[in-house]
């Protein structure tokens, strides 16, 4: 991979593979705690575990809707926010109906990332390398599960508290993957969809300024084939935009 500024954008966004396997997997580790912390029986036991997989299936499904109406960079700020929100709220909160809503928004965010982080990475990597930096999000799932693994077994054991904090050290990637995606452009593709198309051009000749217009021109003739007849009117006033 020629383009380090490429790299560094695909590796940050990658960040939300990560906190997806992470998220997913740290519950192993608190479960038996929680179980006994409420009383749950086993049916309330099983929903609260499987409250984070229902926030992923609805997260899933409509996390393309904020994608492409606030822009791939905006949502996944915001997934960053979910991600947070749920691990400080689901390590500190001593009501069990709290604790699920919290499981349940970093739910949301395990389903969104997983439409939105492939979808960016793949709009700012160049053609030969694309495959490669899109399989960046799907190792950090793995490495995500396994970090959480590791976390929860040197974590075990700690006092009686322990499982607050196997819940509640997700809190630092999630405010490291927030943090750096203020350093991650808007993706190309969405920004001239959205009709910016300078601006789109401008991140296009960061990746590679020899075919920056020309990727520009081929964005554009996409956009006008697939879009619905009432786009094609903004489109047409794009491309005459110097």
């Amino acid at each position: 991979m020629k383009n380090n500024k490429v790299f560094f954008w695909s590796l940050v966004v990658a960040l939300g593979g990560f906190l997806f396997g992470f998220d997913t997997a740290v519950i192993s580790g608190a479960e038996k705690a929680i179980q006994q912390l409420w009383g749950l029986s086993a049916v309330e036991h099983g929903f609260t575990i499987a409250i984070a997989l229902i926030g992923t299936v609805f997260g899933a499904i409509f996390g393309g809707v904020p994608s492409d109406k606030l822009g791939r960079r905006q949502t996944l700020i915001w997934i960053a926010v979910l991600y947070f929100v749920s691990a400080l709220g689901a390590a500190l909160t001593s009501n069990w109906v709290l604790f699920m809503l919290f499981r349940f928004l970093g739910g949301l965010g395990v389903g969104a990332s997983s439409v939105t982080a492939p979808l960016y990475i793949s709009e700012v990597s160049p053609r030969e390398s694309r495959g490669r930096m899109v399989s960046m999000f799907q190792f950090n799932i793995v490495f995500g599960i396994l970090v959480a693994y590791l976390s929860n077994y040197l974590l075990t054991g700690t006092g009686e508290q322990d499982w607050r904090w196997m819940l509640g050290v997700q809190v630092v990637p999630a405010l490291a993957f927030f943090l750096l995606l203020f350093r991650v452009p808007e993706s190309p593709r969405w920004l001239i969809g959205q009709g910016r198309v300078e601006q789109g051009r401008q991140v296009l000749r960061l990746i590679n300024p020899a075919t920056a217009d020309q990727d520009v021109t081929s964005i554009l003739t996409t956009n006008a084939t697939t879009l619905p007849a009432g786009a094609a009117p903004c489109l047409r006033a794009s491309t005459a935009r110097p």
